[in-house]
């Protein structure tokens, strides 16, 4: 098998591991022999005494990761078969690795890192953004739901930022990743390359995350410091009806464009989205989240949105998803509160928090 045929490259460069997503077609969206592959390139890793740091880039020109393999996920939840529970099992235990790695996990988060590649990245120890990176969970465009830890991230961002891009799932750039709390460094894409010799030639961990530091640079300038005002006040209460209402109240031009962006997102997902982000807040651990969405994931494949949204938005491409139901009013609490029980009889539970009703 030639390297044009492995969907993840593994080579030992000096003293770090590199390890490339390798669907470049694709954006190098992850499938569930892709995320059975890092797992074990990590476990090894881990143990190995002469890998002082593990490097993560993805093949082509476009991006690290665009996240799964969204097609596969769509096909199986419409034939009602259960590949995409083992691949959601499988894909948040890996997050829950990545972000317990004990060495220096250096994410070249370069071009498009959306979805599941924010997963494999952003929960990092060490995140590196460009000049290109667009980063985004822009799941309930599709009738989805923010996973991967992704509403951890986003519930931890300074003030209502991370609803504001949870529920648009607008995509940002360098500045307002590492405002976010997305990304820690900064560094010209064209400097990559010298930036993964140097982490080769790194002796110890704190080597490595002295390297990346050195290449670091301020970013150009993002947009979202300068829009905290608006964000702030209409994000700050906790349903999507009174958001909605602030957005289009708002005398400001961009929340009027937000409050356009939430009209043609699924009213489940907006206000599966929202309870999720708020509950984030309040658990206490990655685990404990990745427990949440799990369950919210299982439940999301049950409805006709996702499969829905996937048709409009990537399949068909007409960009008319017909939500189920249409409208927010439609969506009582008692059906967003059914996203959030435990698992039923036959269905496993994921597991991860220390206490398995850490995540109720």
């Amino acid at each position: 098998m030639n390297d044009d045929d492995r969907p993840v490259l593994l080579e030992a460069r000096g003293r770090s591991l590199h390890i490339t997503l390798n669907r470049p077609r694709a954006i190098n969206a992850l499938t569930h022999t892709m995320v059975r592959l890092l797992d074990e390139a990590l476990a090894g890793a881990e143990r190995d005494e002469a890998v002082t740091s593990v490097v993560l880039s993805g093949a082509g020109e476009r991006g690290l990761c665009a996240g799964g393999d969204i097609r596969a996920l769509h096909d199986d939840t419409r034939a009602g078969g259960r590949d995409s529970l083992e691949f959601w099992r499988d894909e948040y235990r890996l997050n829950a690795r990545i972000a317990r790695f004990p060495k220096p996990y250096v994410a070249l988060m370069d071009g498009i890192v959306m979805g599941g590649g924010v997963g494999v990245s952003a929960h990092g120890s060490v995140r590196v953004v460009t000049e290109r990176s667009r980063v985004a969970m822009p799941e309930t465009g599709i009738g989805f739901v923010p996973d991967v830890g992704g509403t951890r991230l986003l519930a931890r961002a300074p003030g209502e930022l991370g609803t504001h891009l949870a529920l648009t799932g607008r995509a940002v750039g360098a500045a307002d990743a590492l405002l976010c709390g997305l990304a820690d460094h900064h560094v010209p894409a064209r400097r990559l390359p010298e930036l993964t010799a140097a982490l080769a030639a790194s002796e110890t961990a704190e080597d490595a995350r002295r390297s990346v530091r050195g290449f670091a640079e301020e970013p150009p300038a993002g947009e979202l410091a300068a829009q905290r005002d608006w964000i702030d006040a209409c994000y700050a209460v906790d349903t999507v009806e009174e958001i909605v209402r602030r957005l289009r109240d708002s005398a400001a031009p961009a929340a009027a464009r937000a409050a356009s962006e939430l009209s043609a997102r699924s009213p489940v997902a907006l206000k599966v989205t929202l309870a999720a982000v708020r509950r984030a807040a309040r658990l206490g651990s990655l685990e404990a989240v990745l427990d949440q969405e799990y369950r919210v994931s299982s439940r999301v494949r049950e409805e006709p949105d996702f499969v829905e949204g996937v048709r409009a938005r990537i399949i068909d491409k007409d960009g008319s998803p017909q939500w189920k139901p249409a409208t927010l009013a439609e969506v009582d609490d008692r059906t967003v509160a059914r996203f959030f029980a435990p698992l039923g009889p036959g269905e496993r539970e994921l597991g991860l928090a220390p206490d398995p009703d850490a995540a109720t």
